[in-house]
C-alpha cells in the first residue's frame, strides 16, 4: 500500500514522501494516528494544497522541543536504588521513574522518548547517558546518576 507521510517517521521516511508499507501497518497505526494519508490521486493534490499549514504545523513542533531541550540542558538526574552486598542493583532504573524525576522540576516528557542504550533499563550505578527524542530534528542528552539508597 502507499502512503504519503504527513510526518517523519523513523526507519520509514520523512514529511511528503510517497513511500510503500504492508497494509496493516498504515491501516493499524499510521493512518489513525494521523502519521499517514492513502496515496491517492486525490490526497497527493491536498497534501501539496496544504503543506503551508503543514510545514507551519511541523516548525511550531520544533520549536516546542527546542524549548523542552534547552530546559533539559544541564539537568542532572540522580536516583536512589536498593542494592545488594556486591553493588549490583535489585531491578533496573526504568523510563518511568526518569520521567516521574523530571516532572519534579517542571519538565514534562513522554516516557516513550527516552533511549537508554539498553532494552531492559539501567542495571549498574554510576552516571549514564540517556537520549531524549523530543521531535525528529531533535534530540536532547540527560546524565542519570544512579546511587546506592540509604538504608
Amino acid at each position: 500500500m502507499e502512503i504519503i507521510l504527513m510526518e517523519d517517521v523513523r526507519r520509514l521516511g520523512k514529511r511528503g514522501e510517497t513511500v510503500k508499507v504492508k497494509p496493516g501497518f498504515a491501516r493499524n497505526y499510521l493512518l489513525p494516528k494521523g502519521a499517514a494519508m492513502e496515496a491517492t490521486r486525490a490526497n497527493r493534490a491536498y497534501f501539496e494544497q496544504q503543506r503551508k499549514k503543514i510545514d507551519a504545523r511541523h516548525s511550531r513542533k520544533r520549536d516546542a522541543a527546542l524549548e523542552v531541550a534547552a530546559a533539559l540542558a544541564g539537568v542532572n538526574v540522580t536516583i536512589a536504588k536498593r542494592v545488594g552486598e556486591s553493588e549490583t542493583l535489585y531491578g533496573s532504573v526504568t523510563t518511568a521513574e526518569v520521567v516521574e524525576f523530571l516532572e519534579r522540576k517542571g519538565i514534562t516528557i513522554d516516557k516513550r522518548r527516552l533511549d537508554f542504550g539498553t532494552p531492559h533499563g539501567i542495571k549498574t550505578l554510576g552516571e549514564h547517558t540517556v537520549t531524549i527524542d523530543l521531535h525528529p530534528e531533535v534530540t536532547a542528552e540527560v546524565v542519570v546518576t544512579v546511587v546506592p539508597e540509604e538504608v
